[in-house]
């Protein structure tokens, strides 16, 4: 059985998350003792007026990861649209596959 290389791709990406949450977790980890430890040497933010209207960091990253997935699924509608307008030529271009019967 021969590996396409929709299957390799495939092999690597999934490889690859796995390396990148394995070092997140990590980090996360990192974090929590971190936090943990220093959690009684840092002193209390004095209230302000000011600070209550800064929105909080949980609120940053939804916002700022909402905006990255609009804008990624924004450009993929785009690249999508491109292939199809360029459909014509690409797929005139494109060698032909060996039937499997042969």
């Amino acid at each position: 059985m021969s590996t396409t290389y929709a299957d390799y791709t495939q092999q690597a990406q999934e490889q690859t998350l796995k390396l990148i949450r394995d070092s997140q977790e990590g980090v996360v980890e990192a974090v929590r003792a971190w936090a943990t430890a220093l959690e009684k040497a840092v002193p209390e933010i004095p209230a302000s007026p000011l600070y209550d209207e800064l929105p909080s960091p949980r609120e940053i990253v939804l916002t700022s990861f909402g905006f990255a997935e609009q804008l990624l699924h924004a450009q993929k509608e785009f690249v999508e649209s491109v292939l199809v307008a360029a459909a014509p030529v690409i797929e005139g271009q494109a060698p032909k596959k060996a039937s499997k019967s042969s």
